[in-house]
């Protein structure tokens, strides 16, 4: 697979996954089978979602960059930089998972491993 059919896909899994979280904001989906289960008030559920929509919004404003869908206003030595921490935190996050005590957070460890790889393919192949 190439650097910009990963991309792509990724940028797919980030829209559907800020529609998830954006769910959650709004209550369509409950806040409790999130984080980890660990979420208790609403207040909580907004700072942590609203962490989670920056940081996807974030990730697909550099995967543009790093596929030269839009211009790069940073430089691509900072893009590739923020991208091996995207990496590093999506291993986190698979392990965090793994560890969650819902059965529905712990599929998510699915999604944030191949979001790792797919990242690692962005990374290692030229775009």
């Amino acid at each position: 697979m190439n650097s910009r059919k990963a991309i792509t896909i990724i940028l797919g899994i980030l829209l559907v996954t800020v529609l998830f979280h954006l769910c959650i904001i709004v209550q369509l989906i409950p806040y409790d089978i999130t984080w980890g289960g660990r979420l208790k008030t609403d207040a909580e559920m907004y700072v942590f979602e609203s962490l989670s929509l920056l940081l996807n919004i974030v990730l697909g404003w550099i995967l543009l960059i790093k596929g030269r869908y839009t211009r790069a206003v940073v430089s691509i030595k900072l893009v590739n930089t923020i991208l091996w921490g995207f990496l590093f935190l999506f291993v986190l996050n698979t392990i965090g998972n793994l560890l969650a005590e819902t059965n529905f957070e712990k599929l998510f460890a699915l999604l944030t491993l191949a979001l790792a790889i797919l990242l690692w393919i962005v990374l290692r192949k030229k775009t």
